[in-house]
């Protein structure tokens, strides 16, 4: 900084120096700690993208526990050692700038943005590797932007039914229908999100992916779920009053379970499924002032197999 006095500043001493190492070590040490604890944060990992945006979010929680500590320690430094005496009422000295300084403070949160940037591209690009997103046209079923025909698409496929406010999911190989997903343990499947109402969000948060289900399209997505045991889905979306109740079971199972329990569906009769918003709903009516105005909820949708939405869930 330019010294209008014409005074010069001591050079920094090599304890200072020594301190300063010292001290951005440790809020390394912090930083990289505080990376491996937000795994923690975050529920079960059951899918293989689960894995590359738990390590996008504890990389970006390490970069971001530097920058505040590191912030957070300049503004104390600042306070403690460079405050005025007692009854100083005297002017600060002028400060018009430093060339160094300016340039460090730039370069330093550039290449932390572009390093994040990267990072995040390679989790995305695997991620389409993973499971690709194609928009289909429910007037055109052929792909609309690059994806595949609806006979190409891979052998496992579940159609899933968004409505206010319940989920529908069916299996067209096996004609079943049903309340409560199943899906077999390491072994990609294909949804076919499809909403006949309002804009819904299909999100199962153990699986770290989540997809908005558009109305007048039918959007094909693809995971593959790596972790047995009983998950949940949520709408992500604000599709309206009950759009909160609006979640289902996601349960993951062996193949052999899966096959079995396709087997004992299938000879199951129709039967009104889950929804939540329905007896709520109901509920509200009988009221004797049931509040304001609201969408009636979609009636159940005829199942095989109702399913759980008591059962206790991993996430």
């Amino acid at each position: 900084m330019s010294n209008p006095s014409g005074r010069s500043r001591p050079p920094i001493s090599s304890v200072g120096l020594v301190a300063l190492l010292g001290w951005i070590g440790l809020l390394i040490a912090l930083s990289w700690w505080m990376a491996q604890q937000a795994y923690r944060w975050l529920p079960v990992q059951a899918s293989t993208a689960a894995p590359l945006v738990d390590g996008l979010f504890s990389f970006e929680t390490g970069i971001g526990t530097f920058v505040f500590g590191a912030v957070v320690s300049v503004m104390v430094w600042v306070v403690v050692m460079h405050r005025a005496e007692k009854y100083d009422e005297t002017d600060a000295e002028p400060i018009e700038g430093n060339t160094r300084l300016e340039v460090v403070w730039t370069a330093i949160p550039f290449v932390l943005v572009m390093a994040i940037a990267v990072y995040a591209i390679q989790v995305n690009t695997r991620l389409g590797v993973l499971g690709p997103m194609e928009h289909i046209h429910l007037a055109n079923p052929v792909e609309e932007q690059g994806g595949y025909p609806a006979d190409r698409l891979p052998a496992e496929q579940v159609e899933v039914i968004a409505r206010q406010w319940s989920w529908e999911f069916r299996y067209p190989d096996a004609n079943v229908s049903t309340t409560e997903l199943h899906l077999p343990v390491d072994q990609p499947v294909t949804f076919r999100l499809v909403s006949e109402d309002v804009l819904h969000g299909f999100y199962i948060p153990a699986f770290r992916l989540k997809q908005d289900v558009i109305p007048g399209r039918a959007i094909n997505f693809n995971l593959t779920p790596t972790r047995e045991g009983r998950y949940r889905l949520r709408d992500s979306q604000f599709s309206g009053t009950w759009f909160a109740a609006n979640q289902a079971d996601v349960v993951v199972e062996s193949q052999e379970e899966y096959q079995a329990w396709l087997q004992h569906a299938a000879h199951q009769p129709l039967q009104p499924g889950l929804s939540d918003a329905v007896g709520e709903y109901g509920t509200r009516k009988q009221l004797k002032n049931p509040g304001w105005a609201t969408v009636p909820p979609a009636p159940p949708p005829q199942v095989n197999v109702p399913g759980s939405n008591t059962l206790p869930h991993d996430a």
